[in-house]
């Protein structure tokens, strides 16, 4: 099975927020990038942003949105 190779995105933040986003990972049992993978997910599902093309995989780990 072929999977779609990921893109690379570079941000740079405050070290608190760095801070936050690497507890966050520990305490859910992440890696940095898939906690933010997730956290995006979150935030698209809340705010009504279209997710077509999102594998399955990425969208596992992510509640579902409250109606």
């Amino acid at each position: 099975m072929a999977t779609a190779k990921s893109e690379v995105v570079s941000v740079r933040v405050e070290p608190h927020i760095k801070a936050a986003l690497q507890t966050a990972a520990e305490r859910e049992l992440r890696s940095l990038a898939n906690m933010i993978e997730v956290m995006v997910v979150a935030y698209c599902r809340e705010n009504d942003v279209p997710l077509e093309g999102v594998p399955a995989e990425t969208l596992a780990g992510t509640k579902p949105r409250k109606q």
